[in-house]
């Protein structure tokens, strides 16, 4: 996230109304929540999950220990059994 000179952007009313406020103060106006993005919804973040995690459900059904997955995807044997939870409501 890039900063903008609010003097580039803003009236000059309005800075110095902000001002009173917060005067030199760097701020962050949150973005209008109709333009949010969800979680992952910018990088392939999320379908790298799914697909860890369906592997992750495919290897324990065909065998593979709640241990061996653990060591083998460096998570804990709490986590791998909290995805293969997941995996089978689905």
């Amino acid at each position: 996230m890039g900063y903008v000179h609010a003097l580039e952007i803003l009236p000059e009313g309005l800075i110095e109304k902000i001002q009173e406020y917060v005067d030199g103060q760097v701020i962050y106006i949150p973005k209008i929540k109709s333009k949010r993005c969800t979680w992952g919804e910018k990088t392939d973040t999320k379908v790298y999950f799914k697909e860890r995690n369906f592997e992750i459900y495919n290897s324990y059904r065909n065998g593979t220990t709640v241990f061996e997955l653990s060591e083998k995807y460096f998570l804990t044997s709490k986590s791998i059994q909290r995805i293969i939870r997941s995996m089978q409501i689905l």
